[in-house]
């Protein structure tokens, strides 16, 4: 091969698709192709022409516009046009050289051979990037390893093997103890009617009637735990575990639909998954002090790289960290009762922002408030709760979740209110909206109850969903505020970098990445009345539902997914390294393959943008 060719050759090894091609057919393409120069403002393609190429942009640039004119993409270097043409067998769109450009053209026969030999190679082609960005999606969760860290993605009903034990309330001690031996199980659920009405366990039958002499006679009603926690079969086995851990109890009846299905104990769990991270939740539990809740939680950033290395989604690693980021907060709430005593009135711990979205890292600050009952009253209670929100936040400090910046904190007397407050807060936000301080307010329409009254946070819920779903003009703004996070994705489809600071020449995948992706589904949540918090959730709850497409939200599913699990792994590489992990990543770091369906999956979402941009006419008021 001249080394005309061999340079040809390497050009296309660098570019996809052509880089997924086996190295002999990557020698033999170069002399196929046809070497062409195109004049600035030539029209190359226009619509129901016979194409017999497809192009391969070696320099310059063109323009891809409809038949009206609009304009529909710009390609650069690397790039490619014509194929679907191609493969019609006529244009549908003009193309026109707006730098003088040369091109490589590969003929019409020589493209289809490859197209028919190499799947991936014709996938690329026949598929839009949404459909791309799926495919990609697809083979990265095929594989994964899920099963390795099962607690965090094995739901109750996979731990259900065999029935449960049952009897009726008015057996006998004696008779449930012998039913219980006879079926080898460590709990009996007690149930009136098929409606569950208790349940009794091992212990219950060595302390509440062996310890204290009781009649074995008496009806076992008489030491069953009445009413007893409950979790739903469709919940996820950490769940489980953290209420257990909770709530220091062993056995759980497992309900759907109000149906008694079965029933999982701690041992259960551990025979399943015994080495699972999901033990360090057991672990914050048993800490006594704030030093030893830190020096626990330095296993976090282990946690995300070992859920890594086991192929977890990145929405279930997500929920994992945010899990572990709950306990700490509930152990610290915890310790500040027993330094302080029990609350004088009735209160909810709230979390904001990613933690309550169940979208945390290993990169991640505190966003927190308190919701008080309406019996609040600051002269009273006020000193109560400021120390114990002072406690909690030092804790988390300490634990790794930095102070916030803008001071969204229980320790800032604006974001420990009664429920009347917040209430007059979110009043204000959404029938009063100012485009700056509705920028900063949108981290409170995330929002979840970690610890406490959570009937409070349910009554604020439905008022705020209320007040937004009615308001167009609210949700106008949000909307225009959203768009100030765009996707990092120029006319090229070349990455926009940071451009300045210690951070220059990165992809910013949190800010400029996910942030956009978020907003969207928030906007999509709040206009459909949807109280889903994580983003996912939002996103395959709202679809159809008049604000988005059912598509439309399935593709921004799969745009999340793809951008937080390169963002994961990122972090991971850096934990890896020894550093603290950060958003920053660069553009060298990615694979030929994560390149390209990033550079989808911001078109997805610059294209969703364009689209409530127009919805809201955002700017417009």
């Amino acid at each position: 091969m001249d080394i005309e060719l061999i340079e040809i050759r390497e050009f296309l090894a660098a570019h996809h698709p052509f880089n997924q091609l086996p190295d002999a057919e990557l020698d033999k393409l170069p002399s196929a192709l046809e070497l062409s120069y195109i004049r600035r403002d030539t029209l190359i393609f226009s619509p129901d022409m016979d194409p017999h190429y497809l192009y391969i942009i070696r320099s310059g640039a063109v323009e891809v516009s409809d038949k009206h004119g609009l304009l529909l993409s710009r390609r650069g270097e690397g790039d490619t046009f014509g194929a679907r043409s191609v493969l019609r067998g006529r244009t549908r769109f003009n193309v026109r050289a707006i730098e003088d450009t040369l091109v490589y053209k590969l003929p019409r026969f020589k493209f289809k051979q490859l197209c028919d030999h190499y799947e991936y190679f014709a996938y690329f082609y026949h598929a839009d990037g949404a459909a791309r960005l799926q495919d990609a999606v697809q083979q990265q969760t095929t594989s994964r390893g899920d099963h390795d860290v099962g607690l965090m993605t094995l739901q109750i009903k996979d731990f259900l093997s065999r029935k449960c034990v049952m009897s009726s309330p008015d057996i006998s001690i004696s008779a449930a103890a012998k039913k219980m031996t006879e079926e080898m199980a460590s709990a009996i659920l007690i149930c009136d009617h098929e409606k569950l009405a208790g349940i009794v366990t091992d212990r219950d039958m060595r302390s509440r009637c062996l310890a204290t002499e009781m009649d074995s006679k008496a009806p076992v009603s008489s030491i069953m735990t009445v009413n007893p926690y409950t979790i739903n079969q469709e919940d996820y086995a950490y769940a489980a575990l953290l209420l257990m851990s909770r709530r220091n109890i062993h056995h759980l009846p497992v309900m759907h639909q109000g149906k008694v299905m079965g029933v999982i104990s701690a041992s259960d769990l551990i025979q399943r998954q015994s080495a699972s991270p999901i033990f360090l939740v057991g672990d914050i539990y048993k800490q006594t002090t704030i030093a030893q809740l830190a020096e626990t939680s330095t296993r976090i950033p282990q946690v995300l790289v070992t859920l890594i290395d086991a192929d977890a989604t990145a929405h279930s690693i997500g929920h994992m960290i945010s899990i572990l980021g709950e306990t700490i907060t509930t152990r610290l709430l915890q310790l500040a009762e027993e330094k302080f005593g029990p609350a004088p009135v009735e209160y909810c711990w709230l979390s904001f922002g990613s933690l309550a979205r169940l979208e945390q890292t290993a990169q991640s600050d505190q966003d927190n408030g308190l919701l008080l009952s309406n019996n609040y009253d600051p002269q009273q209670h006020g000193e109560y709760f400021e120390k114990l929100a002072q406690f909690v936040s030092d804790g988390m400090n300490a634990c790794g979740y930095d102070y916030c910046p803008g001071n969204v904190m229980a320790t800032n007397t604006s974001w420990r209110q009664s429920l009347s407050g917040w209430k007059h807060h979110f009043d204000n936000w959404i029938n009063k909206p100012e485009p700056k301080a509705l920028m900063h307010a949108s981290i409170f329409f995330d929002m979840r109850c970690l610890y406490g009254k959570s009937e409070l946070l349910h009554e604020l819920q439905q008022y705020v969903l209320a007040l937004s779903k009615a308001n167009r003009i609210f949700l106008a703004y949000l909307a225009g505020n959203a768009l100030h996070h765009t996707p990092p994705l120029g006319f090229f489809r070349r990455f926009v970098l940071v451009n300045d600071g210690e951070h220059n020449n990165t992809l910013d995948l949190k800010h400029s990445g996910l942030v956009p992706i978020i907003d969207l589904a928030r906007i999509y949540a709040l206009a459909s009345g949807i109280n889903a918090v994580n983003t996912q959730s939002r996103l395959e709850l709202v679809g159809g539902l008049g604000e988005v497409s059912t598509q439309g939200a399935a593709d921004l599913k799969h745009a999340l997914e793809l951008v937080s699990m390169i963002r994961l792994r990122h972090q991971a590489r850096m934990i890896k390294a020894g550093g603290k992990p950060d958003n920053f990543l660069l553009p060298d770091e990615l694979s030929n393959f994560e390149r390209n369906h990033l550079k989808d999956a911001f078109e997805i979402v610059r294209t969703m943008q364009a689209a409530i941009g127009q919805r809201y006419q955002a700017g417009r008021f």
